[in-house]
């Protein structure tokens, strides 16, 4: 895409001009529209069918969460960042499920705000390191079921696996377990379930046999 269109949607009008203010500074980047709560953002993100909505969570009328929720359904072309001074499990986990793109502290760096946009924007997902912490331990626990990973539509050739995802899948098909997997591949056992939770991220899963079953049906090894 040529210019990257944004619409801002959160209630203090400071963190607006805040955001804008640093968007100002990239060429390839327009804040289009802003909204100050969750209901505003919507009509405005029907009139306007921006890139990427930039959203806080606690807003007036809708908060962020319903309003992402809604995206999901009605919007789907169009991004979600959450944009957050909450980093609690209940928040991310909630993102999450409603389909968030991404979600980010509002106390990240200015590079890390930018890494988040531009990926979000161009079809990826950005956790920051606190958040992905979060999912990660939800994961490893087995509470798979509290984090659903967003199911947006996604084309069989948009997986881009890395060629350790291939090896980690191969072995997954034949059901082999984490610690199974680490010793094949002479890695340790948290790096075999990193990688195994990318790979549900990637294909869009939320368990084990759904993970089969799109490598399957996709031929993916």
């Amino acid at each position: 895409m040529d210019k990257i269109n944004v619409v801002l949607a959160d209630d203090h009008v400071l963190v607006r001009d805040g955001i804008k203010a640093l968007l100002e500074d990239q060429s390839g980047i327009v804040v289009i529209d802003e909204a100050s709560n969750g209901k505003e953002a919507l009509e405005v993100i029907a009139k306007n069918k921006p890139h990427v909505l930039i959203v806080d969570i606690r807003m007036p009328e809708m908060n962020g969460i319903e309003v992402v929720g809604e995206m999901s359904k009605s919007h789907q072309d169009v991004k979600t960042l959450v944009l957050s001074m909450h980093d609690s499990e209940e928040y991310v986990v909630q993102a999450i499920q409603a389909g968030a793109d991404g979600y980010l502290l509002k106390g990240a760096s200015k590079e890390e705000f930018l890494k988040a946009l531009n990926k979000v924007a161009n079809g990826g997902k950005y956790f920051t390191g606190d958040v992905s912490a979060i999912i990660m331990n939800n994961f490893v626990n087995g509470n798979t079921n509290s984090v659903v990973i967003p199911k947006r539509d996604i084309k069989e050739h948009s997986f881009n696996l890395t060629k350790r995802e291939k090896q980690i899948l191969s072995l997954v098909l034949e059901f082999k377990n984490n610690k199974d997997i680490a010793d094949e591949l002479q890695i340790s056992k948290r790096t075999a379930e990193v990688h195994r939770f990318n790979l549900m991220k990637k294909l869009e899963v939320s368990n084990l046999k759904e993970l089969i079953d799109k490598a399957k049906n996709n031929a993916l090894v």
